[in-house]
């Protein structure tokens, strides 16, 4: 009788610590995704110290106001350029579009970019770059600003959806052995973007 008393606490006991686990991981499914690949040591980009104390991503709450179409006019026969990154490594990229939109009233402008290492990538030639800044870079959000992927299989008749929810900090905003790709300067949103990733808090 005693075994199975203490059997039932044990499942009682790992049942709500299981709960408590899947509380903290995130509003969405795109922030429990992210959440879950942070919190493995296989993958993660954080530092052990800080891996160690993880207990997940801070993000600005989820607002719809945020999830936008945007028209968006191809680029063409634009040149292969290098993009300046936070090392001496030079990002080989070409302009694929513009994307025009408004958002909080105001007309805002995003340059998409092409990664071309990525063309020979199964996995990922399908993926467009989309970095900004705005005006929370640098206080609440991360000061080199902040990615967007993009697929090109989600355009359609030229118009695209933005969902700056699911941005996300470049990998040095958590570890400065990374190599990322600093945001062009006319990839900057003169308004405050609270959707998305904020600053990682280091410890």
């Amino acid at each position: 009788m005693h075994k199975y008393l203490l059997f039932i606490s044990l499942f009682l006991m790992l049942s709500c610590n299981s709960r408590d686990k899947r509380a903290l991981v995130g509003e969405t499914e795109y922030q429990k995704k992210e959440n879950a690949y942070f919190k493995d040591a296989s993958k993660s980009p954080l530092k052990k110290k800080d891996l160690k104390k993880f207990k997940g991503l801070n993000f600005f709450p989820v607002d719809s106001t945020y999830i936008i179409t945007a028209k968006l006019k191809r680029a063409k026969n634009t040149p292969v350029f290098e993009i300046p990154t936070t090392t001496d490594r030079k990002a080989l990229y070409k302009e694929f579009g513009v994307v025009t939109f408004t958002l909080k009233g105001k007309n805002c402008t995003l340059t998409i970019y092409q990664n071309q290492d990525n063309l020979e990538d199964e996995v990922y030639k399908d993926y467009l770059f989309l970095p900004f800044t705005d005006n929370t870079s640098g206080n609440e959000s991360y000061g080199g600003g902040r990615y967007m992927d993009i697929k090109t299989k989600d355009i359609s008749n030229n118009t695209i959806t933005l969902n700056f929810n699911n941005t996300y900090n470049p990998y040095c905003a958590y570890n400065d052995k990374y190599s990322c790709p600093l945001t062009p300067r006319k990839n900057h949103l003169d308004l405050e973007i609270k959707a998305g990733i904020k600053v990682f808090d280091k410890h």
